[in-house]
């Protein structure tokens, strides 16, 4: 048997009641928290701490040090989609939600309060790379809840705009994040090196109070308590998904990996280059953030666009878009100067990107059934985090110094990239297309009822 959309509690019927936009809001502001507090991270890996933890390696591979320890809570992101999918799979999505905030949460502030290798010696960084560990495994359960309390509470003609909310909060945080840390740079001085750039992590034990307000209020999707309803139980999702939904998982992750490489190339590797070429760090932190609001613009409209023409077309027409602004946007980035760096950073976040984030998320749950849909979302989206942001700085920062052609390279790895995520996006048809797309049972399991 499966499952129908008529089972169990009822779907909203419109995005504009009070408990949708509750859901809504829900997906947006704690994607946006704990969003903040990852790009908290990222941003300080680019300027703060390869001269507090890593400065005995020297310049350039003080950077290579710290975005290893950045590209680390990337790679464990998808154990935190396996272990919170999991649990969101058996016990609920809200309830997932509100441990991956608390424990990002507390990760963040004690990131905050670290001693520096100068303090405490080789523990310093040590800890910090297991804080960033921990931190990875705490977001790579937020995404998938998020987006399914969004995309399985929407009716069926506007999951892509519903789902975008969970998107939209990622460079809604990174927002919040570069606007903190560019007014502590202010505000500190020369001491935002030593201390200012605490503030902003500690920061977030306030942002987490007031997430919790918000997402203990919203009620668990119709999709999971259709589940409930008929005793539905998976004691292993995660083999579930690896069994008889692994090409769902490779199309999730292909696609979504040209969303993570472009952000870590314009918004972590550029930040890197900018500032070791002598800009300020307080303009290219502002001309950040205001590339984050423009993606959030963008993932909007295209979020809504692709309820019109398909996720599926959506998605391809945007890895196009990336695909042939690679290399001029890495020529851009690649010169250090702080006006082309300016131009690199909204085209490349600001458009490319939010033309993918905008119906992805749709676009990934609907590959699976709703009875392992949080741990295979996860286990695809956040796969595509680790190798695309999470790889890439190492990556970019390793080519640009080869002899010969490194800005080439560089251009190509991401155009490469771009383009297998268009051709994924075109040409793959899960077969749970043609299925409701939040409460269908897996073919196989029912099979088996």
């Amino acid at each position: 048997m499966s499952i129908s959309d008529q089972t169990g509690p009822t779907r909203q019927t419109s995005l504009n009641t009070g408990e949708m936009r509750r859901i809504l809001a829900s997906s947006f502001v704690g994607s946006a928290i704990e969003f903040y507090d990852f790009m908290l991270y990222a941003t300080a890996s680019s300027i703060v701490f390869p001269k507090l933890y890593f400065a005995d390696l020297g310049p350039g591979l003080a950077v290579v040090a710290a975005f290893a320890t950045l590209a680390a809570g990337y790679f464990a992101r998808p154990i935190g989609g396996v272990l919170f999918g999991h649990f969101g799979d058996r016990y609920g999505r809200k309830k997932a939600l509100v441990v991956s905030m608390v424990v990002m949460g507390g990760v963040t502030v004690a990131i905050g309060l670290m001693p520096t290798t100068a303090q405490i010696g080789i523990i310093a960084p040590i800890l910090l790379l297991v804080l960033r560990l921990v931190q990875g495994v705490a977001v790579g359960g937020e995404w998938g809840g998020a987006a399914l309390m969004a995309v399985e509470h929407a009716p069926k003609n506007r999951r892509g705009f519903a789902a975008a909310f969970a998107n939209a909060g990622g460079p809604a945080g990174a927002v919040l994040a570069t606007l903190v840390l560019s007014l502590m740079t202010v505000l500190t001085g020369p001491a935002f090196t030593t201390w200012g750039w605490r503030i902003p992590f500690l920061l977030s034990a306030l942002l987490i109070i007031v997430g919790l307000m918000i997402r203990l209020k919203v009620s668990e999707t119709p999709a999971f308590q259709a589940l409930q309803a008929a005793s539905h139980e998976r004691r292993l999702p995660v083999v579930d998904v690896l069994r008889h939904h692994k090409g769902a998982v490779v199309a999730a992750l292909m696609v979504t990996i040209s969303v993570y490489t472009t952000q870590a190339i314009v918004t972590v590797w550029g930040v890197s280059v900018a500032v070791a070429a002598g800009e300020d760090k307080t303009a290219v932190l502002n001309w950040k953030a205001a590339a984050a609001i423009l993606t959030v613009i963008v993932t909007f409209a295209s979020a809504r666009v692709s309820d019109r023409v398909g996720q599926r077309r959506a998605l391809t027409f945007g890895c196009l878009v990336t695909a042939a602004s690679a290399f001029p946007l890495v020529f851009l980035v690649g010169s250090g100067e702080l006006g082309q760096y300016a131009v690199a950073i909204m085209l490349g976040n600001g458009v490319a990107q939010g033309l993918i984030y905008g119906p992805i998320a749709a676009y990934v749950a609907s590959l699976f059934p709703a009875d392992v849909r949080y741990t295979g979302a996860s286990i695809g989206y956040q796969g595509a985090s680790a190798l695309g942001a999470g790889l890439t700085p190492v990556i970019a920062s390793a080519l640009v110094l080869l002899p010969v052609g490194g800005l080439w390279w560089v251009g190509a790895y991401w155009a490469g990239l771009a383009l297998v995520s268009a051709a994924v996006a075109a040409f793959y048809r899960p077969g749970t297309d043609t299925q409701p797309a939040a409460t269908t049972m897996a073919p196989a399991v029912a099979a088996h009822r």
